[in-house]
């Protein structure tokens, strides 16, 4: 446990948003064994809230949220001994987690294969925050067809919510000021697996 202490603080100061500023380790919220805790939990709440798995969809917003929605499928699997549909959205000029880049999210591409009419589709994310970058999600899969219901699973929801949306699935909720933000570490971005929230 000291060596990971250790470990965390050497990375712990960090430039902010292209614009140099430093932000300070705060807490880590979540490390590996946690995250992966609560991703199986989240794995069976899906299972147990849409009365098994036939019907669901799982889409990730790149870029964490990407292999989060894998690992939630691999748990799935585990579980139920079906391999769910997975799929990925990417959203850009905006950062739900970190800092505010456009108020206007954009769709860049869309990974589907499959038809998401009449599917129950879990979009999946790291943070979740203003709510912005979930909106950009469900109007891209809405341009693809008609899905029976949209859920939202998100690893950590750090409040600050604008618009009406809220996590269906959550890891964990974490009151936060504007000021600080979260970052979620987990490979194939990084070689190691925690969510970390930093401020000045």
């Amino acid at each position: 446990m000291k060596r990971e202490r250790k470990y965390y603080k050497i990375k712990a100061c960090k430039k902010v948003g292209g614009k140099g500023l430093l932000s300070m380790l705060k807490a880590v919220l979540l490390d590996e064994a946690a995250i992966k805790r609560a991703l199986m939990r989240i794995s069976h709440e899906i299972i147990e809230h849409n009365d098994g798995c036939e019907n669901i969809c799982l889409v990730g917003i790149k870029r964490r949220g990407a292999p989060l929605a894998s690992i939630i499928a691999d748990n799935i699997e585990k579980i139920e001994g079906v391999r769910v549909p997975v799929g990925t959205v990417d959203i850009t000029f905006y950062r739900d987690g970190l800092t505010r880049l456009s108020e206007n999210p954009e769709v860049a591409q869309s990974e589907l294969d499959f038809d998401v009419t009449g599917r129950v589709i879990v979009l999946v994310d790291d943070v979740l925050f203003t709510g912005r970058t979930v909106r950009a999600a469900m109007d891209a899969l809405m341009k693809q067809g008609r899905p029976a219901g949209i859920q939202l699973a998100v690893l950590i929801d750090r409040g600050h919510r604008e618009l009406p949306i809220r996590g269906d699935y959550i890891g964990k909720n974490v009151p936060t000021s504007r000021s600080e933000h979260i970052e979620v570490k987990i490979p194939p971005f990084e070689n190691q697996t925690a969510a970390i929230l930093y401020g000045e």
